[in-house]
């Protein structure tokens, strides 16, 4: 099933409950899968979902105006309908409300698209294609939302332009730095980015002069193509695991956390997503050099794909490799792709300054991670005992976050050689999830692979929907840009979390649609079933 007869990615669709096992040749030849309704066509009904997702997103676009990060120095700020958006209390009031409806109502559009498209069939990966044009097109000119990342981008690269290393120095060095728009919580940290970014973060900015506007716009050019990727890749590497590419698609790269942390807010990580997905496909398919390459472009991006590296060792030496031939191939694998950065590190004498990011990682901890929150129940509980409660939960997080690296070294030396690529995907998981800071994006680190291997129709795609949802609508309220000065009746936070828990509650108990994927069942359905049981008893 693959080149070279190497076998990875010959896993069947087990991981996908209450789908057929369909062999990959069949889905490449455009074989139909069993229609439950047998009537209507899917791709029509998809576009009625389409066309919500853009009115949402046209939402978000227009609230982005008055509720999104724009920098000081950019001219918009002096244009008279953004100063009404953003000083007046009306502006930010509506433009809270328009950017967070939006973002869960393109939530919504995207759960009824799977719905729609419920049995994958041919057309399906169209459809979520467009779906995914459609829907990250106002997007592209939006402001800034849910983190303003992308203006310390473009203070990294004038860092590099003006013969400054952003691995030693911050932003603050530079002249003028504030109006690049960037958080000042960051202004004197060192980059955590890998040498290819920092040479694309410098193009941009010598093409741009550091204009906040053209820069942000030039970001999220890059940041598409790593979308593009992930939209080619992601239905390969899926059919080459026996997996539906339409269903795989819309999983990884259709759902709103993914377009709204890649395009709306331009974050680097969609290259270093697209740069890994196609690297595993390379690598899964027998072109392990080009596999190499591209993830080491993807280390390039931002290091933590160096957890794949392992995986494409694995892959290169064979399903039959014994030991010896595996150890070798780990060792031919890191030449290769740390002798590949050591020589992109001379430009600009960046060297392998990108390694501390590695080495020595932001302190602290995200409450809503699992390591975040189970430290802050230990710490109450040790206090009340009269321990050390701060020391105790220190150590939990410590312990959690090498349990993730103790996993990854266990999947790399167990498990089929056919699951490679599921492998890597649940190492990636492992390391993130167990980790003590977690951002929303850094679970579309892995989806995108997990999806490609199989999410099963059960709890597995309850977990993502809990995911995405609690992630869209958290950015929504933490992440607003409101001036200190504006009077509001109600605070601008408070209000997008009310309009989010509101629409949450709305899709898990209202909607007749949406609220069936987590309540498989209506009262009235149990008794209708509970009924038919009495009679087959009689």
């Amino acid at each position: 099933m693959t080149a070279g007869g190497s076998g990875v990615g010959t896993s069947n669709s087990r991981d996908e409950a209450k789908e057929p096992a369909v062999p990959s040749e069949r889905i490449a030849a455009g074989a139909h899968f069993p229609s439950a309704a047998g009537i209507g066509s899917p791709r029509v009904k998809a576009y009625v979902a389409i066309w919500q997702g853009f009115i949402g997103s046209l939402m978000i676009f227009v609230g982005s105006i008055g509720a999104g990060w724009i920098a000081n120095g950019s001219p918009m700020i002096r244009h008279p309908l953004v100063i009404a958006l953003r000083t007046e209390g009306w502006g930010v009031t509506t433009s809270t409300i328009l950017l967070t409806a939006g973002a869960m109502l393109l939530v919504r559009s995207w759960l009824r698209l799977g719905q729609r498209l419920k049995d994958w069939g041919p057309g399906s990966v169209r459809s979520v294609v467009v779906a995914v044009a459609a829907w990250a097109a106002p997007m592209m000119f939006a402001v800034p939302i849910y983190s303003r990342d992308v203006y310390a981008y473009t203070g990294q690269g004038r860092l590099v332009l003006e013969g400054q290393n952003p691995y030693t120095a911050g932003i603050s060095s530079l002249s003028n730095w504030f109006a690049l728009g960037a958080d000042p919580a960051w202004a004197e940290a060192k980059t955590p980015y890998g040498p290819y970014f920092l040479w694309l973060a410098r193009w941009v900015v010598g093409i741009t002069n550091a204009q906040p506007d053209f820069s942000v716009l030039l970001f999220r050019v890059l940041a598409a193509g790593g979308v593009l990727l992930c939209v080619i890749y992601v239905p390969k590497l899926a059919e080459l695991h026996g997996i539906n590419p339409g269903r795989a698609l819309w999983i990884a790269v259709a759902n709103p956390l993914f377009l709204i942390s890649f395009i709306a807010s331009a974050h680097n990580d969609a290259l270093l997503v697209g740069l890994a997905v196609a690297g595993m496909y390379f690598a899964a398919t027998g072109r392990h050099i080009t596999g190499l390459l591209l993830v080491t472009a993807s280390i390039g991006i931002k290091p933590i794909t160096v957890l794949l590296l392992p995986f494409i060792g694995l892959m290169w030496a064979g399903p039959a490799a014994n030991w010896t031939r595996k150890f070798l191939f780990w060792g031919a694998t890191a030449a290769i792709s740390f002798g590949v950065l050591a020589v992109s590190g001379i430009p600009y004498n960046l060297g392998f300054g990108w390694a501390w990011a590695i080495l020595d990682p932001t302190p602290g901890y995200t409450a809503f991670s699992p390591s975040g929150f189970l430290s802050q129940q230990v710490d109450v509980i040790a206090n009340l005992l009269g321990l050390p409660g701060g020391t105790v939960a220190s150590g939990l997080r410590t312990l959690l976050k090498w349990t993730g690296m103790a996993l990854v070294v266990v999947l790399m030396f167990r498990g089929d050689y056919s699951r490679l690529v599921r492998r890597a995907a649940l190492a990636f998981a492992a390391v993130v999830m167990l980790a003590p800071i977690i951002q929303p994006w850094y679970i579309l680190w892995f989806i995108p692979l997990l999806a490609v291997t199989g999410i099963r129709d059960d709890w597995q795609i309850k977990c993502l929907y809990v995911a995405v949802t609690f992630f869209v609508a958290f950015g929504a309220q933490d992440q607003l840009s409101v001036l200190s000065f504006v009077e509001l009746n109600v605070k601008a936070s408070s209000l997008s979390y009310v309009v989010a828990v509101g629409f949450a509650i709305y899709l898990m108990v209202l909607d007749v649609h949406t609220r069936r994927l987590l309540i498989r069942s209506t009262p009235g359905e149990l008794l209708r079933r509970l009924e038919q049981r009495l009679r087959r008893s009689e």
